[in-house]
């Protein structure tokens, strides 16, 4: 038996999956107390004259029983209150007509119980535990409304069965108030912790979305930059193009002229789009780090950061190419981990430049995160493809346990490699 498998499940889920987890048995064993407190009954009313073995085991097997179908409704009242898929109606009803059997097969075994008085003790104790079993989940899947209603007519329910157990009528509604007054403050408990699971799911989904709307909105502002640079010059070449053929078919010299403005606001065109690519591009290594550090701490994650006095000294392609591991491995930080710690060291070794980023809070799972499969060239396989571009290597040496570490290096005087991928258009249009 692998008794660190609970362990590794634990590391292998996120903070809304860890919360959930926490929430969930927080309800649970609320309903676990159930068997303790009926079993502490039993043994109590034993003591003088109580139901008998067979009888004492039923009601702790119907206790247990009823705790179970309790477990279940809470679950399926989080999952409803969370929009997911769930029985709850019929998980609430199993637990109502449980906890009604489950008190009046108490009262018929603890009719024989002579004094009738222990019989009583018994049931009362029953009840309250139950009660508390089936208003749990119908407060989390319930409005308030709803529960407001269906709450006291539950505790109606409880007056025969208690009554006919032997209790006199002050201690039935003694018990009846007293369940009116605390069961509204467990009903609000319950709700606040499915009011806190939600919550925490909506700040997580609204992390996700942040990370999608930061990706759209570069996007759109270099879409909009590239509008804006072609747009206007793409026009003026169309008008004057067709100037130009106006003029030739009508043999005017000035076509040429037209022509050779064409020419020229082509060339204008080619410039700034060079400009924009360049500007889009680059990445300037402290640059990077500034923003690494500012994105990081706002995160809650405490980075640490030695570039040493060789930075300032690496060439521009150099710093640019590893602005752009740094910036990459940074979105991998957030997105595929839980860390709280991060640090950042560049040495330089053997004529090359080495940036080592390595974090903490790694789940368990796969070594790859999601980035290095995607089929899109993006994420380490494509800072991959950059470094390779300036003879350059990207690897991922073993970390400590719960941990990642990435290494990029490239030469002291990187430039475009021989065996470099391809320009894209974009680029080529650029150069």
């Amino acid at each position: 038996m692998d008794v660190t498998a609970p362990v590794r499940r634990w590391r292998g889920y996120g903070k809304p999956q860890r919360s959930e987890l926490y929430l969930r048995w927080s309800l649970y064993l609320m309903a676990l107390s159930q068997p303790p407190v009926v079993l502490l009954a039993l043994v109590g009313t034993a003591a003088q004259h109580g139901p008998g073995p067979a009888g004492g085991a039923a009601v702790l097997a119907l206790s247990c029983g009823v705790s179970w179908l309790s477990i279940r409704a809470f679950g399926a009242a989080l999952d409803h209150y969370l929009g997911r898929p769930s029985a709850v109606d019929r998980r609430l009803r199993a637990t109502a007509a449980g906890a009604l059997a489950a008190l009046w097969v108490t009262v018929l075994i603890g009719s024989g119980i002579s004094p009738r008085e222990d019989g009583a003790s018994l049931a009362v104790t029953l009840a309250g535990g139950l009660s508390v079993l089936w208003f749990g989940p119908l407060s989390v899947a319930r409005p308030v409304r709803t529960v407001a209603l269906q709450g006291p007519l539950g505790l109606v329910l409880l007056a025969p069965p208690l009554l006919l157990a032997g209790a006199d009528a002050a201690t039935t509604c003694g018990l009846l108030v007293g369940l009116g007054l605390i069961l509204p403050l467990l009903g609000a408990s319950c709700r606040s912790f499915a009011w806190l699971l939600g919550v925490v799911w909506e700040l997580d989904a609204a992390r996700e979305a942040q990370s999608r709307l930061a990706v759209a909105e570069e996007r759109l502002r270099f879409s909009r930059d590239l509008h804006d640079v072609m747009g206007r010059n793409l026009t003026t070449i169309a008008l004057k193009s067709e100037l130009a053929v106006q003029l030739a078919r009508r043999g005017r010299p000035e076509a040429a002229d037209q022509m050779t403005e064409v020419q020229r606001i082509a060339q204008e065109s080619h410039r700034e789009v060079r400009d924009l690519v360049r500007g889009y591009r680059t990445a300037d290594l402290n640059a990077e780090v500034i923003g690494a550090r500012a994105v990081l701490r706002a995160a809650g994650v405490e980075c640490g950061i030695d570039l040493g006095e060789e930075a300032a000294a690496l060439a521009g392609p150099v710093q640019s190419v590893l602005g752009w591991v740094l910036r990459e491995a940074t979105t991998n930080v957030l997105r595929h981990s839980e860390a709280r710690h991060c640090s950042v060291r560049l040495r330089v070794a053997d004529g090359r430049v080495v940036l080592e980023l390595e974090n903490d809070g790694v789940p368990a799972g796969p070594p790859a995160p999601p980035a290095e499969r995607s089929p899109g060239g993006t994420g380490l396989r494509g800072l991959r493809e950059r470094l390779a571009a300036h003879d350059g290597i990207l690897d991922l040496p073993p970390a400590a346990p719960g941990s990642f570490l990435l290494r990029a290096s490239v030469p002291l005087g990187a430039g475009p490699a021989a065996g470099a991928p391809e320009p894209t258009a974009l680029e080529k249009t650029a150069r």
